[in-house]
């Protein structure tokens, strides 16, 4: 079984690389399944194809679907949710108010993410490409498992007495169900789903990239949360290149001379990890024989399925009141290390390397203390938020330089 997720900036070409990908699958003799957990989706015009919320076969070994969330939620939380919401009427929340409460935040993307997980270990295909929302609502969506666990839990509070003995009073208001029963299953599944997506033998997450900055720049926040999740990225697809050789007219080939400034950033930026190209083609793209050029294209002679990187491109733990950020530079010679914090973004220098970093939340509140380069990692050593004060007039985005 393995689970491939592109993400990325809306627009950069997910839709297509996911297609495209799953096309290639397939020519290669994987029974393959290419799923779209957008509300807003695209998938089905990329094949050039109607698709429903089953699989549809489209193809030799291909398979496409575009999931409906709202039937996925009625199926796995509709009776819960009728029970909560009347619990939450009885403690005096307004009617409405109590209907949207019912719905455990997140609820929506955990149980997309359970039916792709449940068409993966059925044994009907190989592989299952995900072709995923925006970059921000997918980063909620993994993380979804780990906020679904925490407020299962307290809903499983919820009741004074424990749920050995509120199991038999909830079977006598709802005979027809065992809601707690419903919720322990549900729970254990999110739990085997987040073991599911963690596992680098079975699940790689891509990144899709344009040559621009903006996009480039989210693709590093997504680089590091998902890293902070523990999920394991296993490539990038830098899409939509200009072929310099090709382009006609200076503001062509000023354009394809600033892509080729960007071209060089991803590499430098996300390095070790695998960087597949496709060029910016000159029509649209769709139907399965288009997406066979592309799959070809950006593939080559690799294999798509096939786990492209094990390790972890990035870490942050915590040492007694600091986190230390670890991040491996295998390719970088040692020299000395210098920094700049500014805000949630770290400017590390290593000789003539230089690296611009987003940070997460935990780390930009964080004093940036010092820093070592040992054996091919680079250590960040973050100290405790430091305290502000309401008088004061200075910027509220302070810089610190070091250079350990």
């Amino acid at each position: 079984m393995r689970l491939i997720l592109y993400l990325g900036k809306g627009g950069v070409g997910k839709t297509t690389t996911s297609a495209a990908t799953a096309v290639r699958a397939a020519e290669l003799g994987y029974r393959t399944l290419v799923v779209s957990t957008d509300v807003a989706h695209s998938l089905a015009d990329a094949l050039d194809t109607p698709l429903g919320s089953l699989p549809t076969q489209i193809g030799e070994r291909l398979w496409g679907q575009e999931i409906n969330v709202l039937d996925e939620v009625r199926q796995h939380w509709g009776e819960l949710r009728v029970y909560l919401s009347n619990l939450l009427r009885r403690r005096g929340v307004d009617e409405v108010a109590a209907e949207e409460l019912a719905i455990i935040p997140g609820m929506e993307e955990v149980v997309s993410l359970l039916h792709i997980r449940r068409q993966a270990r059925e044994g009907n295909f190989d592989v299952v490409i995900v072709d995923a929302a925006p970059t921000g609502e997918t980063v909620r969506l993994l993380t979804m498992p780990e906020t679904f666990l925490w407020y299962a839990a307290r809903v499983m509070d919820w009741e004074p007495t424990t749920l050995k003995v509120a199991r038999p009073l909830v079977k006598q208001l709802v005979p027809a169900t065992d809601v707690f029963a419903k919720l322990e299953r549900l729970t254990k599944g999110v739990e085997a789903l987040r073991a599911t997506l963690t596992d680098p033998q079975i699940s790689s997450y891509r990144l899709v990239v344009n040559p621009e900055r903006m996009v480039i720049k989210e693709a590093q926040r997504a680089s590091t949360y998902l890293a902070l999740f523990g999920y394991p990225v296993d490539g990038v697809v830098l899409n939509r290149v200009l072929p310099v050789d090709k382009v006609e007219g200076a503001f062509m080939q000023e354009l394809a001379r600033i892509q080729q400034g960007y071209r060089q950033m991803v590499y430098d930026l996300f390095r070790p990890l695998p960087i597949w190209e496709s060029p910016y083609y000159a029509r649209d793209l769709a139907g399965i024989k288009d997406l066979s050029i592309v799959g070809q294209q950006l593939f080559g002679d690799d294999d798509p399925v096939k786990v492209h990187f094990i390790g972890k491109t990035q870490e942050i733990v915590k040492q007694g009141d600091e986190y230390v950020l670890r991040l491996p530079l295998p390719h970088v010679e040692i020299g000395k290390v210098s920094m700049t914090k500014r805000g949630d973004e770290l400017f590390i220098e290593i000789g003539n390397f230089r690296r611009d970093m987003l940070l997460p939340t935990t780390l930009a509140e964080r004093p940036a203390r010092r820093a070592y380069f040992r054996n091919g990692v680079l250590e960040v050593f973050f100290g405790p938020p430091e305290t502000l004060s309401l008088q004061t007039d200075e910027s509220n985005e302070k810089e610190e330089s070091t250079s350990p």
